[in-house]
């Protein structure tokens, strides 16, 4: 499957944050959306970074909980493996293990225009399996049940 019949089927807002938002909002953010990261954009709406619950959470402890002065672009990832909507989900998956990454975002030309999480690649591949199991399923009875009429 490709990344664009993904978010085509899964269509949902993409919460951001900006360089200058407080680590406190991010976690706000995060935490009322039950979400992994945000995705950082500019004024003009770029994709600057990308911040995660774990970005945070290590922050947190390093600095044994004096991180409240902090502001999302002091954490944030700026070297981000990104995709493209003509991406194939088996190769975001990949470039997502080889990264030890949960998300990547979806960019055309500048404008971030999806993101991708391991969630949906879970939820993807788990749908295609069951998919697969259900057809051969009917298969294997449907031919099991013309052996026993004796209609092979």
């Amino acid at each position: 499957m490709r990344v664009k019949t993904l978010l085509k089927k899964n269509q949902r807002d993409i919460i951001t944050a900006t360089p200058t938002t407080t680590i406190d909002e991010a976690m706000e953010i995060l935490i009322s959306n039950n979400i992994g990261c945000l995705p950082v954009v500019d004024d003009t709406g770029k994709l600057t970074g990308m911040i995660s619950d774990n970005d945070i959470f290590k922050k947190v402890y390093e600095t044994k909980g004096n991180y409240h002065d902090l502001k999302v672009e002091d954490l944030m990832a700026t070297d981000l493996v990104v995709g493209v909507l003509e991406d194939d989900l088996t190769y975001i998956a990949s470039m997502m293990d080889k990264n030890w990454i949960r998300h990547v975002p979806i960019i055309e030309g500048e404008e971030m225009v999806g993101l991708v999480s391991q969630r949906d690649i879970v939820r993807t591949k788990a749908s295609r399996h069951e998919r697969e199991n259900r057809y051969l399923k009917m298969y294997m009875e449907g031919l099991h049940h013309r052996d026993q009429s004796g209609d092979v």
